[in-house]
């Protein structure tokens, strides 16, 4: 079995509580010794255990001389628990095979070095790539101090997201919409602005036999005090933790809603990229999932905060009068249009999913 076979297993284990375990990375491991997998772990929900410390501790005593293989570099500071270093150390770990670094400046290398200077043989780089989508949300909240944003839209075939009366149930099919659910169990929260909570009502949860539980925080971005305890989203907030944003402070709260003040913007709404900062710095989101309407994707699109849309496309038809997922940029020139470079397609039997990554 190659180094590859190994990892692609740490990057699916590492993928079993992604969404659950923010602000921690993803992260999956596997001991193999003799050829033969001995032990598996992965991330604990809320981001502890660590994987590494799950892995060493279902081997037991079968890891002297093994081979460690790691999502993520394995930290080597002291928080609130041990470096995984140590613990690999005293393993007698003789191979680790890390896919990438760690982007946090407690790690960054520091990790491989300790390793390296106990003696184990250390290699970098297999599936780096896979790993890092993985862990898309880690690595942005690191870099630009913000979650990572993807904007989820159901549209026809001409881009329309509704009626010109405002009926959209259903653009797409059951099936699509399934796959969307289970999509929603991927990231740690979902936001939509308060025009979608008036149009829709919607749940906000996952709501497929079995994952309810891993529904994601919502987020409503409401500045107006929109969101009224008759709504779906106000009833169940006993049961999904849910955040109101909004740019001044409410006298009246809703019973089980939190809600976090943001800076205002020059229009007077609220600021998204102050809000962006704040998901992280308060709430310790790293992956968020858009569920808005075109007003939100629009403002988030101006604020480039947009970092993949995820299309999901029917083949109905609304016509000119319908209303488009995007609304007005004033973009004069096509040298100055927002580029988003395709990086997957998704076929099921009447829709059609296409991811776009924004073009660097």
């Amino acid at each position: 079995m190659t180094d590859d076979h190994f990892m692609s297993i740490a990057l699916r284990l590492a993928e079993k509580n992604l969404g659950n375990v923010a602000p921690n990375p993803a992260v999956g491991c596997v001991i193999v010794k003799d050829g033969t997998i001995v032990s598996e772990g992965y991330t604990g929900i809320g981001g502890r255990p660590h994987a590494e410390v799950v892995a060493l501790q279902n081997a037991k005593d079968s890891t002297h001389g093994a081979t460690i293989y790691i999502t993520l570099e394995p930290c080597c500071h002291h928080g609130v628990t041990g470096p995984c270093t140590a613990k690999i150390i005293k393993a007698s770990i003789k191979r680790v095979v890390i896919a990438t670094i760690d982007p946090d400046s407690r790690v960054s290398g520091r990790g491989m070095k300790a390793l390296k200077e106990a003696g184990i043989e250390v290699e970098q780089g297999i599936m780096q790539k896979e790993a890092k989508e993985l862990n898309v949300g880690f690595f942005t909240t690191k870099e630009l101090h913000r979650p990572f944003i993807a904007c989820k839209v159901a549209t026809t075939l001409d881009g329309k997201i509704a009626t010109f009366t405002g009926d959209s149930k259903w653009i797409t099919s059951e099936n699509t919409r399934n796959w969307v659910h289970e999509l929603r169990t991927k990231y740690d929260a979902i936001m939509i602005g308060s025009n979608t909570l008036i149009n829709d009502d919607p749940l906000l949860t996952c709501r497929l036999p079995g994952l309810g539980s891993r529904s994601p925080i919502r987020l409503i971005i409401d500045s107006q005090g929109r969101l009224k305890g008759e709504h779906n989203i106000a009833k169940t907030a006993d049961k999904v933790i849910t955040w109101v944003i909004t740019n001044k402070e409410v006298e009246k709260k809703i019973k089980n809603i939190n809600y976090l003040v943001v800076n205002s913007s020059n229009a007077g709404k609220v600021c998204l990229k102050d809000m962006a900062l704040k998901l992280v710095s308060e709430i310790g989101i790293t992956r968020l999932l858009v569920e808005g309407g075109g007003v939100l994707i629009t403002e988030l699109l101006k604020c480039n905060l947009i970092d993949r849309l995820i299309i999901c496309r029917s083949g109905k038809i609304l016509g000119n009068d319908a209303t488009p997922f995007v609304g007005d940029l004033g973009i004069q020139f096509i040298n100055n249009c927002y580029q988003f470079k395709k990086t997957k397609i998704i076929e099921f039997s009447e829709d059609i999913v296409e991811v776009w990554d924004r073009s660097s």
